[in-house]
């Protein structure tokens, strides 16, 4: 199977990343409010655990939806998918040692995680629009721990609105190959990293 055809099977089967976007646009939207009219430490802790049940909504919508709702086994892309999968909810672990001395940080130190797993997304989907989606996110996360006195609710709401806004990008459908022949070629100006010509096994 080359690259082109494992990227567009991972756009086909979880929409590009769109309905993934959604919903956890839609756990931000709750970790936020919890933030902003309850504590820090209750937003971190929504947002901790709303985000371990992404994955298991995703699934459950795509079902419902109708259609294919995980990849066929031994999809070459189901690796790379995983280990992304687990790198957010390791990582925000880190992040909860700040809950008793700095809780009011954690929303931003999650924003900037939740950003960064989205780089190997280039790749995985074969979309420059997560490089974008990316970077938005760490500086969102950046700005807020760094220029706020009180940055959770910044964070916390800037996170919600980044995951919506780029759901809603995500939901634009990338141009098909124009021939069989070509590696990659579905992904307008997607640069080597993302789009590399090759085969995978």
């Amino acid at each position: 199977m080359d690259i082109a055809q494992a990227q567009a099977d991972v756009r086909r089967v979880y929409r590009g990343g769109a309905y993934g976007a959604f919903l956890s646009g839609a756990i931000w939207l709750i970790a936020a409010a919890v933030t902003t009219w309850h504590s820090p430490t209750a937003g971190a802790l929504a947002l901790f655990f709303g985000g371990m049940l992404i994955f298991p909504l995703l699934t459950l919508l795509l079902r419902a939806l109708g259609g294919e709702s995980a990849l066929p086994k031994g999809h070459p892309m189901i690796a790379l998918a995983m280990q992304t999968a687990f790198v957010v909810p390791i990582a925000l672990v880190v992040a909860l040692w700040l809950l008793p001395s700095a809780p009011e940080l954690f929303p931003a130190a999650a924003l900037v995680i939740v950003g960064a797993h989205y780089l190997p997304f280039v790749f995985l989907y074969g979309r420059r629009e997560y490089w974008a989606f990316a970077a938005v996110s760490i500086a969102a996360g950046v700005v807020a721990g760094t220029l706020f006195a009180d940055p959770a609710p910044i964070a916390a709401w800037s996170g919600a609105l980044v995951h919506l806004a780029f759901g809603v990008v995500l939901l634009r459908p990338v141009r098909a190959p124009r021939s069989a022949d070509v590696a990659v070629d579905d992904v307008a100006a997607v640069d080597d990293v993302a789009d590399a010509p090759g085969r995978l096994p």
